[in-house]
């Protein structure tokens, strides 16, 4: 998937980058809506971009691939793509690759919806080991307008490079959450990755910080699982591209195409099996003993400030 990164890479390395040129590159393929939305605030603006592909069975589960970040540039402070932008190449990339799928006969079972937003000149803020991206419109806010339709299971995708805990190149999924729990990592999703990297599984850690809302004054390693926080009832599993070294969010040149293209072909991979039911998130059963023993844990995800 190659081609496809380095095509949405060249696209969004841009200061006039924005939601109708990103649109624009799935103009030509049936069965693929792309529609962006104009949110502008005090700290400037952001362009929300949706796309569903069209699967061959409208009752189908439909996974979401949602691309987090602050932004994909920096300017005027920096001058070119960020790292920050990592989560929104990897979600676009699968999303034109299952597009060009689609184009040639290759139709999943379910829909596969994607969303991200674009922000070249996105601010920054400061946070231990190293800066992070801020952005124009609060995480939460963001989300619920990447997120406003239906959804059965939830893939972020997020650069997750500034912390002292995943430090090994390429990248790393996260347990499922779901409803306050931090439940096991799915088997379906580890087979998947060891299929794609022809490598040991890489499992981000996460704490119960991290599915609490941005915003509560706790640690978060950043905003890879807030999408819990929008999402109550659909099971969330953070895909997080990572390095050996903490690397600014707003650092340039540290973009590291092979990495990106192993995040969205995992997320491609899981899309071609998840609408038939083949790849599942977490156990229901075990879900919902869990839920009898120990009662509703959405106060933890629920609530914020």
């Amino acid at each position: 998937m190659l081609f496809q990164v380095e095509r949405v890479m060249e696209l969004l390395d841009s200061p006039k980058v924005d939601g109708r040129s990103v649109c624009d590159l799935f103009s030509d393929y049936e069965g693929v809506d792309a529609q962006y939305e104009r949110v502008v605030t005090a700290r400037g603006k952001t362009d929300i971009v949706r796309i569903t592909i069209q699967g061959l069975n409208k009752d189908a589960p439909v996974l979401g691939i949602v691309g987090q970040l602050g932004g994909v540039g920096a300017r005027p402070e920096m001058v070119g793509l960020v790292s920050d932008a990592d989560g929104a190449i990897a979600a676009l990339s699968a999303a034109l690759k299952i597009a060009q799928m689609r184009k040639v006969g290759e139709i999943l079972p379910g829909d596969v919806y994607v969303a991200t937003h674009i922000c070249p000149d996105a601010p920054t803020i400061e946070h231990k080991p190293v800066p992070f991206m801020d952005s124009p419109i609060g995480v939460k806010e963001s989300l619920k307008l990447m997120l406003n339709r239906d959804l059965n299971a939830i893939l972020s995708l997020d650069t997750t490079k500034g912390n002292r805990i995943a430090k090994r190149r390429g990248f790393a999924i996260s347990p499922t959450v779901l409803r306050g729990y931090i439940l096991k990592v799915a088997d379906d999703l580890l087979d998947v990755y060891e299929r794609v990297c022809g490598t040991m599984p890489f499992v981000l850690p996460i704490t119960i910080q991290d599915i609490t809302p941005y915003g509560n004054g706790v640690y978060h390693i950043n905003s890879i699982m807030q999408p819990c926080t929008v999402k109550l009832d659909v099971p969330v599993v953070g895909v997080a591209i990572t390095t050996e070294t903490a690397v600014a969010g707003c650092a340039t040149g540290a973009s590291h195409e092979t990495d990106i293209e192993l995040a969205a072909r995992f997320c491609v991979e899981v899309a071609k099996y998840f609408g038939s039911g083949k790849i599942k998130f977490y156990d229901e059963g075990e879900f919902s003993r869990l839920r009898n023993l120990y009662g509703d844990l959405t106060f933890l995800v629920g609530k914020g400030v």
